[in-house]
This record gives C-alpha cells, sequence and structure tokens, in this order.
C-alpha cells in the first residue's frame, strides 16, 4: 500500500473518530451537513478504506455485499440523494470502478441502498452508515449487455497527472484538473478519474478542471469522448487527424490508438477487445 493510499485512509479514519465525538457531545454531526455528492465521496473512501493487500503486490476487497443507509427526513431530501445515488454513473458503478483501479476482484460484487428516516446508535456518520459483508460466491454469467462496457486503458502522454497510466472501466469516465472539483462555496461538485496535476506547468493549466468525460453507449457498444465546456477544447487524434470534439455534440466514437487531446494535454486510449 502507498504512502498516498495510507494516508488517506488515515485522514477517513480521523474524520470518523472526530464525527462519532461530535455526535455524542451534541448528537449531530457537528457541522454543516455534506451535500449529496459529498456523501458519495465519503461513502467511497470508506470502501477504498477496506481494500486489503493480498500478497506479492496484489490487492483485495473482502466483501462481496453492501448496504448503504442514507438519512432522509423529507421527500425533498430523498430526491435528492436518488438523483445522485442513481445518475448515469450510479454509486454502484462508481463502487465498481474504485476498486478495480485498486485491482480488486468485484465479480460478485452487490450494493444495497436504502432511506432511513431516524438515524440510529452506531452509525458511522449522522447521515449515512454503511455495512459490509461476505456471502457464498454464486458464479454469474455476464451480461451481453453490461453497462460498464469493456475495459479501457488510459496513458498519459503528455502533461502529468496523479497517474500515468490507468485501468478503468465504467459507463462515465471524468477527465479534468484536480482529483476533487469544488466550487465557490467548496462544494464538491466533480471527482476527476483522470486528474492531471493542478501546478503551474502549461500544459497541466491547459486541462479544465470539468474538461470532458468518455461515456459507454450500450447501443453502439463503444465509448464516446464529450467537451464538457472546456476553456481550449478537446480533440480526437487519430492517424494524423485531429477530430474536434463540440461541446453539447453526441461527442466522437473513440478507437484503440487514438489520443485525446486536452488543451495541450495528451491520453492514449486502448480497449480491451479492439485491434
Amino acid at each position: 500500500m502507498d504512502i498516498l493510499r495510507k494516508a488517506q485512509h488515515l485522514e477517513t479514519r480521523i474524520a470518523r473518530a472526530f464525527d462519532r465525538a461530535a455526535q455524542r457531545v451534541s448528537g449531530s454531526s457537528g457541522s454543516e451537513p455534506l451535500q449529496p455528492l459529498e456523501i458519495v465521496h465519503r461513502i467511497l473512501e470508506i470502501v477504498d478504506s477496506h481494500v486489503e493487500p493480498a500478497g506479492r503486490g496484489r490487492r483485495m476487497f473482502p466483501f462481496n455485499r453492501i448496504r448503504v443507509t442514507l438519512l432522509a427526513v423529507t421527500r425533498h431530501e430523498r430526491a435528492r440523494l436518488e438523483a445522485v445515488i442513481n445518475s448515469q454513473v450510479s454509486l454502484h458503478q462508481r463502487m465498481v470502478t474504485r476498486l478495480r483501479a485498486a485491482g480488486c476482484d468485484t465479480t460478485d460484487l452487490s450494493v444495497a441502498v436504502v432511506f432511513a428516516a431516524i438515524r440510529t446508535d452506531g452509525w458511522m456518520h449522522s447521515q449515512f452508515h454503511v455495512e459490509f459483508d461476505r456471502v457464498a460466491h454464486t458464479t454469474r454469467g455476464k451480461s451481453a449487455t453490461d453497462p460498464n462496457g469493456p475495459g479501457v486503458e488510459l496513458v498519459v502522454t503528455r502533461g502529468a497527472a496523479e497517474k500515468r497510466t490507468y485501468a478503468l472501466r465504467s459507463a462515465r469516465i471524468d477527465l479534468g484538473r484536480r482529483a476533487e472539483v469544488r466550487n465557490d462555496r467548496q462544494r464538491l461538485i466533480r471527482t476527476n478519474h483522470v486528474a492531471f496535476l493542478d501546478d503551474q506547468d502549461a500544459v497541466n493549466q491547459s486541462v479544465s478542471r470539468c474538461h470532458a468525460h468518455i461515456a459507454y453507449d450500450p447501443s453502439a457498444s463503444g465509448y464516446r469522448i464529450h467537451d464538457d465546456g472546456s476553456a481550449h477544447g478537446t480533440a480526437v487524434l487519430r492517424s494524423g487527424r485531429s477530430i474536434d470534439v463540440s461541446r453539447g455534440s453526441r461527442g466522437v466514437r473513440l478507437l484503440s490508438g487514438d489520443e485525446v487531446l486536452l488543451g495541450e494535454a495528451r491520453i492514449r486510449i486502448r480497449i480491451s477487445g479492439d485491434r
């Protein structure tokens, strides 16, 4: 386990300890309530903290059942939570992407999300609780219409990101500068799967924080790249030809060997099964 991941795990445990202490003192989280996307991000951190080493550099997730309970006192609160939990990239898909990026097998992973009007004792946070379990493995065939699509490898060929190579499999892959994007009120509005460093490098600065995303289209059995309103544009470089990706368009279909241009930065694409 690398130093960064250890630091993330320690930060998560410390935050949970403060939450519990505040709850004992005042009966609440002791801070301003988390927004729906912040709750999702916190849950993903908790899931990530349960990844364990399996020897020889391998890692594993020892559970195949996750139950998430969300506090929703009013219908309005539940609607806001459901809008994020069941969005184009669901909580289940986010968990799968997170665990696969850590090298874990998620073949038999099941995620259940329920809502509660009252918080009970023992919750790890005043607004949600996560339970982990493992049941006997059940072999299941892969659906021919898997909404996550095939695996995709993204290699940063120009610019500096948190990693040089990303191996992902998700219905949506967000690309941008910074891993976490917050608004003027410091609310978390987006987490980038491929995150360029937010430093003074000119190439990195040409990448917008919410630059673009790659989405899997099950009807076409392929990935498409979409621009999210970037300042310096998005394009696909294929066989020496540049294909512009206009914001609001249906995007550009990606093929293995394509390079995605995010401003001046570049990412090379390899899709499993493509030649």
